[in-house]
């Protein structure tokens, strides 16, 4: 097993984890530069959580936050990104060219040129395929392994 050391790594893609920092982060992206009250304004959580969030982004080297006065303001920083982006592009390549392989042997396939009707299914094929649809549901056994109505003791 490859294990990375890189803990900037490590804190980036957790910080990018989380919904509410992507849309922090997000924000931050459409305008250079917003107080942290600005920048909570649109979210439904308290102040407190968002000034967590910022923590995460801040420990993570996404953003830099500078006091005036009694104002924080917060901008982004790509360079933690950019790692992220560049440890992922390593990665691109290998799926690029799983796709292009793929595409390749689509394209080599000989597939016929007018799609079936159900007209030109058999109707004894068409009813069985209908029985078979409206049995799956009821295939399904009970889970567990405890009697019904009673719940195991901890």
């Amino acid at each position: 097993m490859v294990k990375y050391q890189d803990e900037t790594l490590d804190r980036t893609f957790a910080a990018l984890s989380d919904p509410t920092r992507r849309a922090l982060l997000a924000r931050l992206g459409d305008q250079d530069c917003l107080s942290v009250s600005e920048l909570a304004a649109p979210f439904p959580i308290s102040l407190p959580a968002v000034m967590k969030h910022l923590d995460v982004l801040t420990d993570a080297g996404l953003i830099v936050r500078e006091k005036t006065g009694r104002t924080v303001a917060c901008r982004l920083t790509a360079q933690p990104m950019e790692q992220a982006m560049n440890w992922l592009n390593r990665y691109a390549q290998f799926w690029s060219d799983n796709l292009d392989r793929l595409a390749a042997f689509v394209e080599e396939e000989t597939w016929p040129t007018q799609p079936s009707t159900p007209n030109s299914v058999p109707p004894s094929a068409q009813r069985n395929a209908q029985a078979s649809r409206s049995r799956a549901g009821s295939a399904r056994g009970r889970k567990g392994s405890t009697r019904p109505g009673r719940k195991p003791s901890s």
